[in-house]
């Protein structure tokens, strides 16, 4: 590590699942930044290589895009290997591919169940498995991206909610069973983060202003502060860091109290 590689990231090849999102691009772009070798996986190719062109665009950094359905073993081994004979092997993963899907569970199809299931945490166990495989003897970092959800249930997103859950779970069982091979697995839970996935909700008029009122920081999150977290944990600076899990909320959560009504002690 150099002086001006301080977080240890300069040459490692870092994979990024869903890489075509909102939250995706900026992962791409801050590991780039770093001096990573970005390695973009999502099963719209297209969408990851237009965040590739923007990497290199902006960094200079050449990014591979490669198509990969998560939830599909054969996919997710064709995008490995293709990764290792490009790139190189994997130092880094970030599971950052997901499904967001409204229903109520008295409602909801056992096919829209396993629909999300297959992608939100199945897919992160393939990934996770199959990219540990390239990292045994010689260490890496896993980082997953879950959601504020995993410990809050969300009402009418039952199974987003028990999805995010099991990342965190899934997790703590890498960091466990994988550490010894120097393998260390945590995770980054966002808050309220505007995304083209929740730009629906700030479309609606006053959604905005609403739900800044209840974040302590007094702003929405955006992808650049979830991807600063994911860069912390994957990095040098964090080597004494596994199964844990940074939650990047501006501080929501930690409004519970304080939206009880209490005379006497309300601002006026």
């Amino acid at each position: 590590m150099t002086g001006t590689d301080w977080l240890g990231l300069g040459g490692k090849v870092a994979v990024i699942t869903g890489a075509g999102g909102g939250l995706g691009r900026a992962l791409a772009g801050a590991f780039a930044q770093s001096g990573a070798k970005p390695v973009l996986l999502d099963y719209n190719l297209a969408a990851a290589q237009d965040v590739a062109a923007s990497v290199q665009s902006q960094t200079g950094v050449h990014a591979l895009a490669l198509a990969c359905d998560v939830s599909d073993p054969a996919s997710v081994k064709a995008a490995a290997d293709e990764s290792a004979h490009t790139a190189g092997s994997a130092d880094i993963l970030v599971n950052n591919a997901a499904l967001l899907r409204p229903g109520p569970l008295d409602e909801l199809t056992l096919s829209e169940w396993n629909a999300l299931i297959a992608v939100n945490l199945t897919g992160y166990f393939l990934t996770s498995q199959t990219f540990a495989r390239q990292m045994r003897g010689r260490g890496g970092a896993m980082v997953h991206i879950a959601s504020i959800s995993g410990s809050h249930p969300q009402p009418l997103s039952g199974a987003y909610s028990v999805s995010k859950a099991g990342i965190l779970m899934l997790s703590r069982q890498i960091a466990m069973e994988w550490g010894c091979d120097g393998i260390r697995s945590n995770v980054v839970s966002p808050g309220m983060v505007e995304t083209p996935m929740s730009k629906g909700f700030y479309d609606t008029p006053g959604v905005r202003e609403r739900r800044r009122a209840v974040i302590p920081a007094a702003r929405i999150g955006q992808p650049p502060d979830m991807a600063d977290a994911a860069l912390f944990l994957a990095s040098d600076r964090a080597a004494y860091i596994t199964g844990e899990e940074i939650l990047v909320d501006g501080g929501y959560s930690r409004m519970l109290m304080g939206l009880i009504p209490r005379p006497g002690f309300d601002k006026t």
